[in-house]
């Protein structure tokens, strides 16, 4: 029998969009990766505010955001008491301030799912020598953002760094499983969502959601035994320049808008969601261009896929659809919803109008967009692959755009 979701998968994967947002150390000293020496007087980000952070994913169309609590090099953007690397230590707010509550309110007050991202590899922690006094210190860390800033959407374990190294797993999802049970776990640990296996935001047809053993990606020598399978959608996560933190000299890696929404087509319109980074400057607000970019994109998304055109589902035979439509409608884009109460069951699809393919596939998953040269029809037959394959919605678009974008090369574009 195929695995099915948990509640909670389903609604993540509905969802399908959130922002990612690096922020800290690195800011302020122009690097992508610090090794732990970096001082915390540098970080004063004088005009931090997090409801434009918030307002932003808003404004973008994005459910949640998942903020960097400490990245690699062991900067904490709260006032832990673990260790002086910290806000705490530094000149913003007077070495009062708490960035992961400033931006877990201005979440709450704007509807968005908040998520925190707690590096297991620490380059500033003396502990990290001595990997039971050091899990203690990491538990103590996960412990104080699970207990003290309300419910989290998503908990992000980033396995770089760590290659070779076993932390206690057990231990570190205790934490999550007591005080955080609904939140989405990403990659490592007892994960419930995966890596896509790539930093350029794609996926690739078919996207499985049931992941055996030997096909998770960890990043470290753990094993995990995942039994016959686990449900563990794909999350595909990308920087909106070439760099992760804001940068004062790569503006010129800037997306364009066009390698954007590639990146959503094969991202979100394969049935994968989409992280996509767009962080904060030193300012402490989303760079105004950054920010301009990410509306142009998903202004665009809303404008072409904003008003679909619904699509009565007619269950003609085992795996076979007719698509009917009120009245006959000119269409470019046509999406299907794959059923995945009980599990995902299909593994190839092919849509016809009048007898001849316009669109094929493999998976469908929670969503799936196909583009296609213009077409004017009251009915399309959809043809399932799979063990008792079923969709649950299905409905048309006119965008004015009769192929997907692709994104450029990885980098500059």
């Amino acid at each position: 029998m195929p695995v099915a979701p948990s509640p909670g998968q389903l609604r993540w994967q509905q969802n399908g969009f959130g922002l990612f947002l690096h922020f800290g150390i690195n800011t302020f000293y122009g690097q992508e990766w610090g090794d732990g020496t970096e001082d915390p007087a540098r970080f004063d980000p004088a005009e931090l505010d997090a409801a434009q952070w918030a307002d932003t994913a808003v404004r973008a169309g994005a459910k949640y955001v998942v903020l960097t609590a400490k990245h690699h090099d062991g900067f904490c953007l709260w006032p832990t008491a673990t260790t002086a690397h910290s806000v705490a230590s530094s000149p913003w707010r007077g070495g009062r301030g708490d960035v992961v509550r400033e931006l877990a309110d201005a979440c709450r007050a704007a509807g968005l799912g908040f998520g925190l991202y707690l590096s297991p590899w620490d380059r500033n922690a003396a502990s990290y020598a001595d990997p039971a006094a050091y899990d203690d210190f990491y538990v103590c860390q996960l412990t104080e953002l699970c207990t003290g800033y309300g419910p989290l959407y998503e908990v992000w374990f980033d396995g770089a760094g760590s290659e070779g190294r076993a932390y206690d797993w057990d231990r570190i999802m205790a934490v999550v499983d007591e005080h955080q049970p609904d939140a989405m776990v990403f990659n490592m640990g007892r994960p419930t969502i995966r890596w896509a296996g790539n930093e350029d935001g794609l996926a690739s047809d078919p996207v499985e959601y049931v992941t055996g053993s030997t096909d998770l990606n960890l990043f470290t020598d753990d094993v995990i035994t995942l039994g016959e399978g686990r449900y563990l959608p794909p999350e595909c996560d990308v920087p909106i320049r070439a760099n992760w933190f804001w940068q004062p000299d790569d503006l010129d890696t800037l997306k364009s808008r066009e390698h954007l929404l590639g990146i959503w087509y094969r991202s979100v319109g394969l049935g994968a969601g989409l992280l996509l980074n767009t962080p904060p400057d030193r300012r402490g607000l989303i760079d105004d261009r950054d920010r301009a970019r990410l509306l142009e994109f998903t202004d665009e998304i809303a404008r072409r896929f904003g008003s679909p055109i619904e699509a009565a589902l007619d269950a003609e035979e085992p795996g076979e659809y007719t698509l009917r439509f009120p009245a006959p409608v000119t269409l470019d884009h046509l999406e299907l919803t794959e059923d995945l109460t009980t599990g995902q069951r299909v593994t190839a699809h092919e849509v016809l109008a009048d007898g001849h393919p316009i669109a094929r596939g493999l998976t469908v998953g929670v969503r799936r967009i196909h583009a296609f040269p213009t077409i004017t029809a009251t009915e399309l037959t959809v043809r399932l692959s799979g063990e008792t394959p079923a969709l649950s919605h299905a409905a048309g678009h006119r965008t004015g755009h009769e192929t997907a974008p692709r994104p450029a090369n990885p980098g500059r574009d």
